[in-house]
């Protein structure tokens, strides 16, 4: 079901999503025709709206692309060397298909890098992100564990004399 969004949040889409078409346009149209990054970050781009045609994007962090639902599903980074999906919940999904390949020591993010030339797993890759956008719908991040109990016992209540030490 398609929910209505407000028009100050409408244009704030339009603007994120014109914002990275721009950056695609600007990596794909450099010296020499350009270079891999702006046509692996459409890809990418195209893939993610396939898994989940009701994600929302955003542009965040002076030039990030964030893709959305329900919660930051991933970003789509671009640097000199790759392009950086990084799954804010990642460290909770299930990744069968081994496609996290880069921030595997942390406890919530994982990230795939995306170099020249490597070949995008795109089933492998769709089940990620409606993992992703599951989870964030879901509410949760990991299993709820029972807290342990860190408190210290309370003290015995001292007993108050009504008698004065004379």
């Amino acid at each position: 079901m398609k929910k209505n969004v407000p028009v100050e949040s409408a244009s704030a889409i339009i603007s994120a999503s014109a914002s990275i078409d721009e950056k695609i346009k600007e990596l794909s149209s450099g010296p020499g025709g350009g270079d891999w990054r702006g046509k692996t970050l459409a890809k990418v781009r195209g893939i993610i709206h396939e898994a989940d045609p009701e994600i929302v994007e955003e542009w965040k962090w002076r030039g990030t692309p964030v893709f959305s639902h329900g919660g930051i599903v991933c970003t789509g980074e671009t640097y000199k060397n790759v392009v950086k999906m990084t799954f804010a919940k990642g460290a909770a999904l299930k990744d069968p298909s081994g496609l996290f390949n880069s921030s595997l020591e942390g406890n919530v993010r994982r990230a795939i890098d995306i170099h020249e030339g490597d070949k995008v797993d795109e089933a492998a890759l769709k089940d990620l992100i409606r993992a992703a956008v599951a989870l964030n719908l879901k509410g949760q991040t990991k299993p709820k564990t029972k807290p342990k109990n860190k408190t210290k016992p309370k003290p015995k209540p001292r007993r108050v004399s009504s008698k004065r030490a004379g």
